[in-house]
């Protein structure tokens, strides 16, 4: 399915983009030949910045529940779109093998078992994103990428020194030039350098 774009009055009332594809994701429907009703529901979802996640169960005649899967939408949200079209959302299901694998661990963690290639190659990867984000650095930390980056200024580097103001995360060159911004820094692969251990020094017994 491609992209969805709506204005403020297909939203059916909805605020959020959060409140309206737990909407989507929630029905129920009566089959007319059996009499018997189907329908699905949002066991929790998470709003993120350009995408939403759902653990979803789907059930059927008797109350009959399938496993718990999971549903990815893509997000663009902009309330001040010169043509109106303020929200734009794109679905898909695990089994699709999504791109986006920026799952929160609480939704991951309501999934059912799957044996589907796709699906479970998707939750590995949420799951090493998860690995990379939980890492923990401190300020005055020394951090090494696999490879250098290149600056706009054209200077290219590969260790960094970590200043912590707040929630935000500065980097500098190890001898403190600089001040460098990296995106999604935690999301991507480095290292911590452990400090340099000054040499002992070893004194000669006298007699």
């Amino acid at each position: 399915m491609g992209w969805l774009y709506m204005h403020r009055a297909g939203m059916g009332g909805f605020d959020t983009p959060k409140a309206y594809l737990d909407n989507q994701l929630t029905w129920e429907r009566e089959n007319e030949e059996t009499g018997t009703f189907e329908g699905c529901r949002v066991i929790r979802s998470v709003s993120t910045t350009g995408a939403y996640y759902a653990a979803v169960q789907r059930y059927g005649p008797n109350n009959q529940t399938h496993a718990i899967s999971a549903v990815i939408c893509l997000v663009r949200w902009n309330p001040k779109a010169a043509d109106g079209l303020l929200f734009g959302y794109k679905d898909m299901d695990e089994n699709s093998g999504p791109v986006e694998a920026g799952c929160p661990r609480s939704i991951l963690e309501k999934l059912g078992p799957t044996n589907h290639p796709y699906a479970l190659d998707w939750r590995n990867r949420c799951y090493r994103q998860l690995r990379l984000k939980e890492r923990k650095i401190a300020d005055g930390d020394m951090i090494r990428l696999p490879e250098p980056m290149k600056f706009t200024d054209g200077s290219e580097h590969a260790e960094f020194r970590v200043t912590k103001r707040g929630a935000k995360i500065e980097l500098s060159t190890p001898d403190g030039r600089g001040r460098f911004r990296i995106s999604r820094l935690m999301e991507r692969r480095f290292e911590v350098v452990p400090p340099k251990r000054a040499p002992r020094t070893f004194f000669s017994a006298t007699a």
